[in-house]
């Protein structure tokens, strides 16, 4: 039987200072289920987890719970519990007083009090500790003291922002499994926001991941690992081989030049597309005996397994074995069909396509002018005259990023880096467009940089006012 949804986002949508924060989100959180927000910083999923509690309200956009409408709802009249990263307790009241605060405000009697409040203390693990001060517990206490507090006043969904943030690595392990057994428990809903992926895939029933605003999928810890929906969860899901490939036809797909048989099709013939290929999928052969090969330039030894770095034409392929190789050696490699897993690009192009009306020109020099977004970009090496119309064919690696102040496009915003074993795939938007550029340098998700443009390698193709003929340069 299928969970009832207790909490529908239908088309969300929220600006601060004319950046869009969230971009029509749309999402059901079930009842009693662990659902996690899983993502990098500034993609939206505090602002989503505000909106659910009544701490922010959207800019358009409908908010259910349990099938009402509760937009301007305040927190205090939803049913909603929030605990924070820095666990927001009250430092002059014990354990007690804290765990009992909201049952005070609601002025229920001091025997009920003391019964919910011992039975939450339990259900914690904290049995024995009503009387200690908050200042004297450890960060896993305390986290545990808000949990009760948030608890204690019987909410249908607690809301947690980042709450084991604060802690070290083992006890934030520790934190994962009694939050769940907590959740369990108690038969709650627990939204959870988090950017670390290993506290997605160990606590959550699903998993919503987002980025730059937007929900890129949702779905259980082993879909989201094994089934990404694109190179971008992938990446941010575990550790991951994304390369660029071509489906050659249903079930065939070429890899570094290598045909391999998969198990997806529907994606077209002579498609490019992106391929996921974990690294424990790859298996180590001879190089007589793998579909490809190669040479190991990098073994680390990771306690379970070696993690190998193996140079295979220009590309390195990230590989994890229980069986060491020397650095030097070659290997060879094979994958079976069902650990190949194909998905669509998240840039629609291999390039990138616009049209431009010339500007200026000067024959004699060899050069011509155009304007992106009212920026003048000048391209030497060809000659079109003044109000020639173009369509323009730019690659990937004419892009760059500049320096302060240098760039032909200041301030776009990245959006998604992802290393496919030659270089980073980077997509970028300005006012206007969005860009894709292939770099080595890596750059941080949901910040700004200026870029600059090397037309080279561009084509140009004039396309003429009356005729679809065009004469290609």
């Amino acid at each position: 039987m299928e969970q009832k949804s207790i909490v529908s986002l239908r088309n969300i949508n929220v600006n601060f200072d004319g950046e869009v924060i969230l971009n029509n989100i749309d999402l059901d959180i079930k009842d009693k289920e662990f659902i996690t927000l899983l993502g990098p910083s500034g993609c939206g999923k505090t602002t989503t987890l505000r909106i659910i509690g009544g701490f922010l309200e959207p800019d358009s956009g409908d908010v259910y719970y349990d099938g009402n409408r509760i937009n301007g709802t305040p927190p205090n009249k939803r049913n909603v519990n929030t605990v924070f990263q820095k666990y927001a307790l009250f430092p002059h009241l014990n354990v007690f007083e804290n765990v009992a605060f909201g049952l005070k405000l609601k002025k229920l009697p001091k025997a009920e009090i003391k019964e919910k409040v011992k039975k939450m203390l339990s259900i914690v693990d904290l049995k024995g500790y009503e009387k200690r001060s908050v200042s004297k517990l450890s960060g896993g206490q305390q986290q545990r003291v808000a949990i009760a507090r948030a608890l204690v006043c019987d909410p249908d969904i607690i809301l947690l922002d980042e709450p084991l943030g604060a802690l070290d690595l083992k006890l934030r392990k520790d934190m994962q499994i009694e939050l769940k057994n907590i959740q369990k428990m108690t038969k709650k809903t627990f939204v959870y926001v988090t950017h670390d992926q290993e506290e997605a895939l160990t606590m959550s029933d699903r998993v919503v991941v987002m980025n730059n605003g937007k929900v890129e999928q949702v779905g259980s810890p082993i879909d989201i690992y094994n089934e990404p929906a694109n190179a971008f969860v992938a990446d941010f899901i575990g550790e991951a081989n994304i390369l660029n490939a071509t489906m050659i036809d249903d079930y065939k797909v070429r890899i570094l030049g290598t045909e391999f048989e998969c198990e997806d099709a529907g994606f077209g013939k002579m498609k490019p597309v992106d391929v996921v290929i974990r690294p424990e999928d790859i298996e180590v052969t001879t190089p007589e005996e793998g579909t490809i090969s190669g040479i190991v330039v990098n073994s680390v030894f990771k306690g379970v397994h070696y993690e190998m770095e193996v140079k295979c034409n220009n590309c390195i392929i990230l590989i994890h074995s229980t069986v060491s190789q020397n650095v030097g050696k070659k290997i060879g490699m094979k994958v079976t069909p069902y650990n190949i897993h194909i998905m669509n690009k998240l840039f629609p192009t291999a390039d990138n396509e616009l049209t431009v009306t010339v500007t200026s020109d000067n024959e004699e020099e060899n050069t011509f002018s155009f304007e992106i977004e009212g920026n003048e970009v000048t391209v030497e090496g060809a000659h079109f005259p003044k109000d020639t119309v173009l369509n323009v064919t730019l690659p990937p690696s004419g892009i760059s990023f500049a320096g302060e102040d240098e760039g032909d496009l200041t301030d776009v915003y990245i959006e998604s880096v992802i290393w496919k074993g030659e270089y980073n795939e980077i997509i970028v938007e300005s006012d206007e467009r969005k860009w894709i550029m292939h770099s080595a340098q890596d750059e941080q998700v949901a910040t700004y940089a200026p870029i600059c443009f090397n037309f080279r390698d561009a084509k140009f193709e004039i396309v003429p006012p009356d005729t679809e003929d065009s004469d290609e340069i």
